[in-house]
């Protein structure tokens, strides 16, 4: 088939729930994707901030390779030695004490909000509890995960959600303080708002949310599944500030491709709330998402990912800040290492789009953010190439308004 007969048969088959573009993906290389009919795309979208490796690491395709020869499920009614090795590398990089497998990042999202009510229940003896959550956040799309995001556009249509949540303004300490009350027992938000626009937490922010949760004995959960795993320069984002969370989620680059979430307590944590019998998971956890964790946080370390952060981020702010100066409809540059967002007032779906002609994938964040999330192992030169593609791109936008 054609690429057309290709996306006319998708259409046909799956669930409209994405206006997908018309590309259809076939094989990657490097930072590089290409389409069926053989056109070249660099990537600066990383599978929404998933694919940190880029495509075709040899490494870990090889490990992935083995473990689907040796064994791929046990259910967790037994041990496994990848995830137990992918548990203890991830505990390490992660300064926590536990760690519960998921499937994706949602379901690490719901699990937090269990171990939360269950600790605030064992520490008090009933239910009831609340949680405190941030405007414009993005926590997933499943029932709980809804009921802590905060945009009624992707509530509504499915209310009654869950109740007890309350939502205050990121990066306004006064507006969480004031919600806060003797049934909080969480308060859950994203180190660095991803969907909402781009906004990393402000170091008094962050640190008055962590001492607010001291003085009351409540939970404060980082959603670290797309700011994570070395995104920001650092293995976890929260790394960056000087504080710790009680509970964190996290996937994404966690599996690098390979479907595999996890949330993280500390001890005090796991010593007072999920027990036998309140949480489990089929897939969680199985052997050959366990070899996949495991070799992901080995080839940071080998690669010196974060290294490679550390240098090339400056570099790419740099020459998003100059893009911003250069031209009228780019009025802001925020985010904190490789995650990175551009406000235009250009139509950004538009420049997206249009990007895909020049050869860059680029995605947006809310109505007026252009994203960038690329692989974590782009070089400058990859930046310069991603900025004459861009700019090619917005200059025909403009153009067309």
């Amino acid at each position: 088939m054609n690429k057309q007969e290709y996306i006319e048969s998708a259409e046909q088959e799956l669930l409209h729930t994405y206006n997908r573009f018309s590309l259809v993906l076939d094989h990657g290389k490097g930072v590089y994707l290409y389409d069926t009919d053989g056109k070249e795309y660099l990537d600066f979208a990383a599978g929404i901030a998933v694919c940190a490796f880029g495509y075709g690491n040899e490494e870990y395709g090889n490990v992935l390779k083995s473990q689907v020869d040796k064994l791929l499920h046990t259910s967790n009614l037994y041990y496994n030695v990848p995830t137990i090795e992918a548990a203890a590398k991830a505990l390490e990089a992660s300064e926590m004490d536990r760690i519960f497998f998921t499937n994706s990042g949602t379901e690490a999202i719901e699990g937090a909000i269990k171990a939360a009510k269950k600790y605030a229940y064992t520490r008090d003896g009933h239910a009831g509890h609340e949680i405190i959550a941030m405007q414009h956040s993005f926590h997933g799309r499943s029932i709980g995960a809804l009921s802590v995001t905060g945009n009624a556009h992707y509530q509504e249509p499915f209310e009654p959600l869950m109740p007890g949540v309350k939502f205050a303004e990121f990066n306004n300490l006064d507006s969480v303080r004031a919600l806060v009350n003797d049934k909080t027992c969480a308060i859950i938000m994203e180190t660095v708002q991803g969907e909402g626009g781009i906004y990393p937490a402000e170091p008094e922010f962050i640190e008055g949310v962590r001492a607010l949760c001291d003085e009351n004995d409540i939970l404060l959960i980082l959603d670290e599944i797309q700011c994570g795993m070395g995104r920001t320069g650092k293995m976890f984002a929260w790394q960056n500030y000087g504080i710790k969370p009680d509970i964190m989620t996290c996937a994404k680059a966690l599996g690098c491709g390979v479907p595999v979430g996890a949330f993280f307590m500390t001890q005090k944590v796991a010593d007072k709330s999920l027990e036998p019998g309140d949480h489990g998971t089929t897939y969680g956890g199985n052997p050959f998402v366990g070899a996949a964790v495991s070799t992901v946080f080995d080839l940071f370390k080998k690669n010196k990912v974060l290294e490679n952060v550390n240098v090339v981020a400056p570099y790419l702010e740099q020459k998003l800040d100059e893009l911003v100066e250069k031209y009228d409809f780019l009025t802001a540059r925020r985010g904190k290492g490789f995650m990175q967002g551009v406000v235009s007032t250009l139509p950004v779906g538009k420049v997206s789009a249009k990007a895909l002609e020049h050869g860059l994938i680029v995605i947006t964040a809310g109505a007026d953010v252009l994203r960038f999330v690329p692989p974590l192992i782009i070089e400058k030169k990859h930046v310069d190439e991603m900025l004459e593609k861009l700019e090619a791109a917005l200059l025909d936008v403009e153009a067309e308004e």
